[in-house]
């Protein structure tokens, strides 16, 4: 089984930063792309940022030039550089990724998710 965690929530006030990371587990599989999904309360999940494994990305329109997101192959993470917080930015924030096994092929994982909540 693959499995994602993700770490770096938490509380900050507008106009602070925060760093996002969600590293992948298991065994046997390869990974495509990778990307980061947000829920605000009462709303629905919505994307934030992808990046595949030749580094092309794409942002939500919300986000950009304020995120950023970058992987690390070798570690199996992938994360989100979060500045210029706004409260529009609170949310559970989860990660996603494509991912393919041999014993059952390509498949999508989730994260748990991970609280950012943006207040003074």
């Amino acid at each position: 089984q693959v499995q994602l965690v993700e770490s770096g929530g938490g509380l900050m006030q507008p106009g602070g930063s925060l760093r996002l990371s969600c590293v992948a587990s298991g065994r046997d599989f390869s990974i495509g792309v990778m990307g980061w999904y947000r829920q605000a309360p009462g709303k629905q999940r919505e994307l934030v940022a992808t990046i595949t494994d030749n580094r092309v990305i794409m942002y939500a329109d919300s986000v950009k030039g304020r995120f950023a997101i970058s992987r690390d192959d070798a570690k199996k993470t992938v994360y989100l550089q979060m500045n210029s917080l706004k409260p529009e930015d609170t949310a559970v924030y989860y990660c996603k990724i494509r991912g393919y096994r041999p014993s059952s092929g390509v498949s999508d994982y989730w994260g748990q998710g991970t609280q950012v909540i943006v207040s003074s």
